[in-house]
């Protein structure tokens, strides 16, 4: 098969690039359904004139069906989608990428998806999927699962499908509230979890940005203490990675203090650490209940986390992790490469 492949990249090229094609519009209409032709081609990035040669012949497959609302995909092209996702990760070569960056990084795992979540935005969707994937496979009957927040871990629960056979599965929240949006913070993401595992739950009711003093009082908290202590005794940690400029920033650092923490050589964060370039923590957060030391513990560690942006702060935040698992997009993947073999 991948002889056969190889083959028809370098002998008619075209006709990679035209499935590629097909494939992720029929994948954006399948994440935005219902959507409008005008809406899909700003997506893409193509011309309405393109998209609409292309959707008229996917509707002719019977792939996508057109009504008032918009496009919709049929279950047959569902059934398309699902079979060439695997077919398109082949034919990207992203199967080398995952072994390469695996051994580079000494990893226990690396999943790479095909894209780039700065350039599409459903790629998301699919780093959620691949996320939800692993984890239903590996979760088991009373373990202890502590998760962050952020927008691509709750992709990950969202398309986790119910596990009713499990028992006595604890989910906690890994770090305190950030910001304004609920849906995307840990405690949230805990609660919807535990559903979804037939588990239960523990919230933890802290800012992620209380002062030192502030927090040593909290600690003392009978029910805080409770969820710390779970999180330290956690089988699974599921969290994102970010560039450590814009998290610090995003968690209330004053400039003089951002500014410190750069020139250290923060490049990514990770559970309230700052990691930097050969993977030394430069800085921990003061509302940090999960240190580095009590991360490379947990026998199951899932990071998801892509955008080529994103390619510095991953290597710095997953760099000799023995257990761990990289989720991450084509966009990042070819990037942590270009940064390997220049490092090399």
């Amino acid at each position: 098969m991948e002889e056969i492949l190889k083959l028809q990249q370098k002998i008619v090229p075209e006709l990679i690039e035209l499935l590629e094609k097909r494939y992720n519009i029929l994948r954006t209409i399948y994440y935005n359904q219902p959507i409008g032709r005008r809406i899909l081609a700003n997506q893409l990035d193509m011309g309405e004139r393109v998209v609409r040669t292309e959707i008229n012949f996917l509707k002719a497959q019977n792939l996508i069906s057109i009504n008032t609302p918009g496009m919709t995909v049929t279950s047959e092209g569902e059934l398309i989608i699902d079979k060439l996702k695997n077919f398109i990760h082949d034919i990207k070569g992203l199967s080398e990428i995952e072994k390469s960056i695996k051994k580079t990084l000494r990893l226990k795992n690396v999943i790479v998806v095909p894209g780039d979540i700065e350039e599409d935005k459903t790629v998301i969707k699919e780093l959620g999927r691949a996320a939800a994937n692993y984890m239903k496979n590996i979760i088991k009957d009373s373990d202890i699962i502590a998760l962050t927040g952020g927008s691509t871990i709750k992709e990950a629960i969202d398309s986790l499908p119910r596990l009713s056979s499990l028992q006595n599965i604890l989910v906690v929240p890994a770090r305190g509230g950030m910001g304004r949006n609920v849906e995307t913070q840990a405690n949230t993401l805990a609660a919807n979890l535990s559903k979804k595992v037939n588990g239960y739950y523990k919230m933890l009711h802290l800012p992620d940005n209380l002062s030192d003093i502030a927090l040593e009082t909290v600690l003392n908290e009978k029910d805080i203490k409770e969820v710390v202590e779970s999180i330290k005794k956690a089988h699974i940690l599921i969290y994102g990675i970010g560039r450590a400029d814009e998290m610090s920033i995003k968690r209330g650092m004053n400039e003089e203090k951002v500014s410190k923490l750069i020139a250290k050589g923060a490049l990514g964060e990770a559970f309230g650490c700052y990691f930097a370039k050969d993977g030394e923590v430069v800085y921990s957060s003061s509302s940090v209940l999960i240190n580095a030391d009590d991360a490379r513990r947990i026998d199951i560690q899932i990071a998801v986390a892509g955008g080529k942006s994103k390619a510095e702060a991953i290597v710095a935040t997953e760099l000799n992790n023995s257990k761990g698992i990289l989720i991450t997009d084509e966009g990042a993947a070819r990037k942590i490469l270009e940064i390997i073999k220049k490092d090399e």
